[in-house]
């Protein structure tokens, strides 16, 4: 039988590929003598961006996918390609996906996934920042603007987002497999960067003002291709956390290894960044993994062993020689200077917000207040916690709600691993129920659950977590229990 050969098979066997590749190398090198790089780039990068849309218009659960990949590489594409806003890349590939899921042919939305507590709460806090560019404090509207998309935006786009294209266990695997496996290819990079230094481009950025805050006694805070050396290892904390959780699931011997192996090389890039913040990650999530595991001898064990450790940080100078653990240890010290400069700036907020209910409006605090609101008092004042940025630009009222919405969200979280019947289910839900109390804890030191990577983690782990009853099998009655 006659095989009539493939259109790629033809392809690359003709005789024409070679001098095609080089008369388009040539006619791309030309253009960017006489055009500038804009559009050869433009060139280079359409057949992959419009094979990409194809993509997600077939696939929509691909676009999501991107997105999770994306939020580890921003930081590092801000940071060596100033000049190109990165940062809207997120919010056009979201924007894709919702695109394609609500215009796709053969897999129409069922909008029923959306009325859950998790989206109703997703929406009413968005609405709430909408109105807060009439805030009476008359904040800068481009701050607004800026400030509403990693604070609101980004949160409204992915929670019902999630909610309609991860419906499955094995959308929860995948998950977990792409957190975990970005946050070792982090640790490797920190490592490179411990060893081997920083490249021209991350020096440049540390020269430009990050070495204040990164080279602590002449030692580099490692930050990876995180935004720096908090989210870097705040995040390695996080993760470092979900694996030692999924290590004493229910799972084979090579796996658990695997977790295992994979949760002491995160927590060694958590030592490397110097994130004092990133031990109350572990302490939180430890806690609260311990009081839903349902085992009583586990939980006297493990709060056992905690005491212990932090006696030995807090009371003992074992590891002082190595930098990485004494800072650590610095965090259980209450006249630390860097604490006591914080509660400082505590105290100034909370005589200047008193009389102020709403705060001062949204976008003026941080980096956005410096470059919009800086002639507001508040954009003076380092916020150096999440906690207490959304207190200085809300006020107490929207703290309040903003603390209500997270304790909630956490408390339904906990509920649903609670009465989760499927053991390997329930310890991956656990984790990531363990994970977000981390974080949400290790917020009130640094501004971490705000940013990526943090943040789409968070809000991905929400929905899954929501999505576990539907995944759960039903309990054995006790006549099938044989």
């Amino acid at each position: 039988m006659k095989v009539t050969p493939s259109f790629s098979h033809s392809l690359l066997n003709s005789r024409w590929l070679l001098p095609a590749a080089v008369a388009a190398a040539v006619g791309l090198g030309w253009l960017a003598g006489t055009q500038g790089p804009t559009l050869p780039t433009v060139l280079v990068l359409g057949p992959p961006l419009a094979f990409f849309v194809v993509l997600v218009f077939h696939f929509p659960r691909a676009g999501y996918i991107t997105a999770l990949a994306y939020g580890f590489v921003l930081n590092y594409l801000a940071r060596h390609f100033v000049n190109l806003q990165v940062g809207l890349a997120m919010e056009a590939i979201l924007l894709l996906t919702w695109v394609a899921v609500v215009f796709h042919r053969t897999d129409r939305p069922d909008w029923s996934r959306l009325r859950n507590d998790l989206c109703w709460l997703t929406l009413f806090w968005f609405a709430l920042n909408l109105l807060e560019v009439a805030n009476p404090a008359g904040a800068s509207v481009l701050g607004w603007f800026y400030d509403i998309r990693g604070s609101a935006l980004l949160w409204l786009l992915t929670v019902p987002l999630c909610c309609l294209v991860f419906r499955q266990k094995r959308d929860l695997n995948l998950f977990l497999y792409l957190i975990i496996g970005f946050s070792v290819l982090g640790t490797l990079y920190g490592l490179k960067q411990k060893v081997l230094g920083v490249d021209e481009m991350e020096q440049f950025w540390l020269n430009s003002g990050a070495a204040r805050t990164h080279l602590i006694w002449g030692q580099l805070r490692v930050f990876s291709f995180y935004s720096e050396a908090a989210q870097f290892g705040s995040s390695q904390a996080h993760i470092a956390l979900v694996c030692g959780i999924l290590a004493l699931g229910p799972f084979s011997w090579p796996k658990r290894l695997l977790l295992a192996s994979a949760a002491l090389l995160l927590l060694n890039g958590m030592l490397i960044s110097g994130t004092r913040g990133a031990f109350f990650v572990l302490a939180t999530g430890t806690f609260v993994y311990l009081a839903l595991s349902k085992r009583l001898l586990v939980l006297v064990l493990g709060l056992g062993l905690a005491a212990g450790a932090v006696g030995v940080l807090k009371y003992t100078q074992i590891g002082n020689p190595n930098p990485s653990v004494f800072r650590m240890r610095t965090a259980l010290d209450p006249n630390d200077p860097s604490l006591q400069v914080r509660l400082h700036n505590q105290a100034i907020l909370r005589e200047y917000l008193a009389p102020r209910p709403l705060g001062g409006g949204l976008g003026v605090m941080g980096h956005w207040g410096e470059l919009y609101n800086s002639d507001k008092f508040l954009s003076t004042i380092a916020p150096d916690s999440y906690f207490v940025k959304v207190w200085g630009q809300y006020g107490i009222v929207g703290f309040l709600t903003w603390f209500g919405f997270m304790l909630y969200i956490l408390g339904k979280c906990a509920g649903i691993v609670w009465r989760t019947h499927d053991p390997a289910l329930r310890q991956k839900l656990l984790a990531l129920t363990a994970g977000f109390a981390g974080i949400l804890m290790c917020s009130y030191g640094n501004e971490i659950m705000n940013q990526m990577p943090s943040s789409i983690i968070l809000y991905t782990s929400w929905v899954l977590v929501f999505l576990g009853p539907s995944l759960d099998t039903p309990a054995l009655a006790p006549a099938d229990r044989v």
